[in-house]
Order: structure tokens, then C-alpha cells, then sequence
């Protein structure tokens, strides 16, 4: 009962952290988002935000779940502070950097999606608002 309950704390305690960090970028309040988001990282996955940075988008399930022995729920959070990241990037006008995470977190989200055992209301919504985000930021770059 105990470990359920702090899973549960925690996955709010991550939803909170998301939704403030989102609401940072969308004030403007940029360098403060952008700090907030390279400390999740540590704090939620262990690891520098660089190493997730630079593990290309066809690798990203392979060598996380494999290499790093990180979980779904790893996956998880990642995607969403992938999505985070591309809207950083997307605000301050860099657009490839924001393509590339935002297609990171749809391949993360989707994976998840595929190999979870639960259902998620949110996640037609969620890649919906993935896809239409890529597509933009394709037509802004061609």
C-alpha cells in the first residue's frame, strides 16, 4: 500500500512539475524553464539531459531500454520531457531542435502506448497533438 501510494505521489508530483515548466516556457520565462527542465532530468532519470540528447530518435527505445535498463515508466517520463524540450526549443524559434524532440517523444509515447497493459484516455489526444506540432514545424522547414 505504501509503494502505491508513493508512486502515485510522484506521478503527480512529475504532472505538476510539467504543467509549471509548460506554463514557464509559455510566459516567456525561458532560461528558468530551461534549468528547471536539464534538473528533471536528473531527478527523474538519474542521468544528464545529454545523454538523452544525443541518442538519435531510431535508437532511443534500444539503447534505453537495453543499454541503460531504464523501464516503460522511464520511457514515460522522457517522452514528456522530450515534449517540454520541443516546446522550448519551438518558442525561441529553433525549429529543427524542436522537430527532433518532439518527434523523440511521439516515438517514445507511441512505444509505451503499444507495450503498456493500461489504457490512457489522454494518449489519442496526445499523439494527435504530437503529429499535428511534427507536421507544422516540417512545413515551417521546407
Amino acid at each position: 500500500m505504501y509503494e502505491k501510494d508513493y508512486i502515485l505521489r510522484m506521478v503527480e508530483m512529475f504532472a505538476q512539475m510539467i504543467a509549471g515548466l509548460l506554463g514557464l516556457i509559455k510566459g516567456g520565462h525561458l532560461e528558468q524553464a530551461s534549468q528547471k527542465l536539464d534538473h528533471a532530468y536528473l531527478d527523474f532519470l538519474k542521468k544528464d539531459a545529454a545523454l538523452f540528447r544525443k541518442i538519435p530518435a531510431l535508437e532511443l527505445t534500444e539503447s534505453l531500454l537495453g543499454e541503460h535498463n531504464y523501464t516503460e515508466d522511464h520511457l514515460k517520463i522522457l517522452s514528456e520531457l522530450f515534449f517540454a524540450e520541443g516546446e522550448l526549443h519551438f518558442i525561441r524559434g529553433n525549429y529543427t531542435d524542436s522537430l527532433n524532440f518532439f518527434e523523440k517523444s511521439l516515438i517514445l509515447f507511441e512505444f509505451v502506448e503499444l507495450n503498456s497493459r493500461t489504457y490512457s484516455i489522454d494518449s489519442g489526444s496526445k499523439k494527435s497533438e504530437l503529429r499535428e506540432k511534427i507536421e507544422h514545424l516540417k512545413s515551417l522547414l521546407h
